[in-house]
């Protein structure tokens, strides 16, 4: 278990506070055969040891191996690798047990940020009651909180990928002020000061959901990949659809008019729970920042000021400054340039909209027309878990039947090979949309609305992953999480907007017998023209990635 938690939040700070007796790795054991890459020859040893004497006694070794790094010419650099293909401190290596349990806390992790943005829906008119405020107003948080995790990961998740920082240290550092910020918007007695709270928590949710998908990456194999990111959403899509349920649980079991706070008292205790296991067992998991870690020990073990990680020699020229502004920049540059990034945001961003448009006319049918009760409401949400199951019992046997099982069998597969999946989600989502709108009637028995929820949740998270996927393994691993946190903008910005005019929408097209049929038809017509997009890739995909710098 040590050698699993020795690269965690904890186990790195328990390892330099010990003076790198505890959680030691494979390469400070006395066993330990150095790589003769590595060793100094004899006439630079003397030179170093010379060099070494004239240092300043107080200096530290690490910021003399950054001003030698940075001062030498990159031909005289050696480049540090895992110790073979076999490398046990490589992630891809790590046995299956460990990649599981590093997978379900990411998952983990996601469901329990993920979960804060609906879980406030179901106190809605409780906050109208006690603040005197109309229902934009009261759903301001709701827009507030998925609109700071659309524009966190322009910051969050592009950090993510510089050796540097790596992904683990974000993860913990942002879970722990999203942790604490849940206490505040318990206790807060104004809508204002509220929403503030809720864009704050919401810009520290950002890794997880944005980062999530590129963490898998880093220890799970290309051919295996895509079916665990098809696992990762069912996380990610879950926390929103199950938010509601557990709200309305929360709330109702409070008996106070008080009791839309317990949804974020709830979300302390989850995301508190959340940070203590994480913090002390979730690894690092990026690459480049194990080799960098990797690189610093091995300087200090052999006194070569030569030996680099690739992060190093990419940011070694750099400032702190001009690193993160190219970081933040390169989100938005691959969207600018990428007309498979842009089109891919757009269309998620519609399906991301249309899921939270649901949380505003859930009410206005039954609660409206059926009269459920708040539990009773919660509950129909359900129906979007079942859809999102029967997506992957769908999606999971093709993806691996038609490209896993290819890549095992050493075939060349093209990203195209997720395109026909997304055109028939494409085709379920609208379909589920009207069957909703057109069957939410005092005329027509509650279940069958439902049906059209739970088939909307089947297209959709097919859409989601098949188009996360061909973006996956269109593009280079080091832009992964550039590509993610785009996507992640522009879906959260859109889907944080739509609340606020959503139930106007169905308000001014409302007829009688069918108070939310011509709002969503609305909804569908749109997501008819958008089938378009999967069967544009499906055509011109090969074309578009040969023109890209970013793309294989």
């Amino acid at each position: 278990m040590a050698a699993f938690i020795k690269d965690s939040f904890w186990g790195q700070i328990i390892y330099r506070l010990s003076g790198r007796k505890l959680f030691r790795h494979n390469d400070e054991l006395p066993d330990y055969v150095v790589p003769e890459k590595y060793l100094l020859d004899p006439k630079e040893e003397v030179l170093n040891s010379s060099d070494k004497s004239q240092s300043s006694e107080n200096k530290e070794q690490t910021e003399g191996d950054q001003a030698t790094i940075q001062n030498e010419p990159a031909s005289d650099h050696i480049i540090v690798t895992w110790d073979g293909d076999d490398d046990p401190e490589n992630p891809y290596n790590w046995p299956f047990a460990w990649k599981a349990i590093a997978a379900m806390q990411i998952g983990f992790l996601t469901v329990s940020v993920y979960m804060a943005s609906a879980i406030y829906t179901p106190g809605v008119e409780e906050i109208m009651n006690q603040f005197n405020i109309n229902s934009t107003l009261a759903t301001l948080p709701l827009t507030m909180f998925v609109i700071g995790y659309g524009i966190g990961p322009l910051f969050w998740s592009p950090l993510s990928e510089n050796s540097r920082i790596g992904r683990t240290p974000l993860y913990i550092i942002t879970l722990f002020i999203f942790f604490i910020l849940q206490i505040p918007t318990a206790l807060s007695n104004h809508i204002a000061g509220l929403s503030v709270l809720r864009v704050i928590a919401g810009f520290f949710a950002a890794p997880a959901l944005s980062t999530g998908g590129a963490s898998y990456g880093d220890f799970i194999a290309m051919h295996y990949y895509s079916i665990a990111l098809g696992v990762w959403s069912i996380f990610a899509v879950a926390g929103p659809s199950i938010g509601p349920l557990i709200g309305a649980a929360v709330i109702n079991r409070s008996h106070d008019a008080d009791g839309w706070r317990w949804s974020f008292w709830f979300m302390a205790i989850l995301s508190g729970v959340c940070f203590i296991v994480l913090s002390f067992s979730l690894p690092e998991t990026y690459g480049k920042t194990l080799l960098r870690r990797k690189a610093e020990r091995l300087r200090k073990l052999t006194g070569n000021n030569r030996i680099i990680s690739e992060g190093e020699l990419e940011d070694g020229h750099k400032t702190t400054g001009q690193v993160v502004s190219s970081l933040l920049w390169r989100p938005l540059e691959i969207t600018m340039l990428e007309p498979v990034v842009f089109l891919i945001d757009i269309y998620i961003a519609l399906v991301y909209s249309i899921m939270y448009l649901f949380f505003e006319s859930v009410p206005i049918v039954y609660a409206g027309i059926h009269h459920f009760t708040l539990v009773e409401m919660g509950a129909t949400y359900v129906s979007t878990i079942i859809g999102i199951i029967i997506g992957g019992a769908i999606y999971l046997p093709t993806v691996y039947y038609k490209f896993t099982k290819k890549l095992l069998a050493g075939h060349n597969v093209t990203p195209e090979v997720f395109l026909p999946p997304a055109i028939f989600g494409a085709i379920c989502m609208p379909i589920g949309v009207f069957i909703f709108g057109w069957t939410s009637s005092p005329d027509i028995n509650w279940f069958v609305p439902l049906i059209g929820m739970a088939l909307f949740a089947v297209g959709a998270f097919i859409i989601f992953q098949t188009l996360f996927n061909y973006m996956a393994v269109s593009f280079k691993v080091e832009y992964l999480a550039s590509v993610f946190s785009s996507n992640a903008f522009f879906r959260s910005v859109s889907a944080g907007a739509f609340p606020l005019f959503g139930r106007a929408l169905y308000n001014n097209l409302s007829i009688d017998k069918f108070p939310v049929g011509w709002g969503s038809s609305i909804l569908g017509f749109i997501s008819l023209g958008m089938i378009a997009i999967p069967v544009f890739f499906y055509l011109n995909g090969p074309k578009l990635r040969a023109r890209s710098k970013y793309a294989y």
